[in-house]
């Protein structure tokens, strides 16, 4: 039996109202099985870069994504290590999967020319 990290109320009310925010909470489910750069989320999201790079910095400036760098570019995932994580985990296993998004931007050419 895991024991459960028990958060303040007011930490977890600070979680939850980043993630109340449609865009950031799918984005947090596409980055629970998926590691993308800011091009890809533009390109998904349709969104201009700097409005990615916001969402992006709240989402890091609570520690639930980390940022990993490879070359000059900068990718993206769930932060498994954060105080949060196991909360924020049961919350995007009720959600629908987003990979098909990932799978379209594949179609398309966008996730391996985009980076390189």
């Amino acid at each position: 039996m895991s024991v459960k990290n028990l958060i303040e109320i007011d930490k977890a009310s600070q979680v939850l109202k980043l993630l109340g925010d449609k865009t950031r909470l799918s984005m947090m489910k596409l980055l629970q099985n998926n590691e993308c750069c800011v091009c890809e989320l533009v390109e998904i999201y349709q969104m201009s870069q700097p409005a990615i790079s916001q969402h992006l910095r709240k989402l890091k400036d609570i520690e639930l994504v980390r940022e990993k760098r490879k070359g000059q570019w900068i990718f993206y995932s769930l932060n498994s290590n954060s105080v949060y994580y196991e909360f924020v985990e049961d919350l995007l296993n009720s959600l629908p999967n987003q990979d098909e998004r990932i799978t379209e931007l594949e179609k398309q050419g966008l996730r391996i020319l985009c980076c390189e």
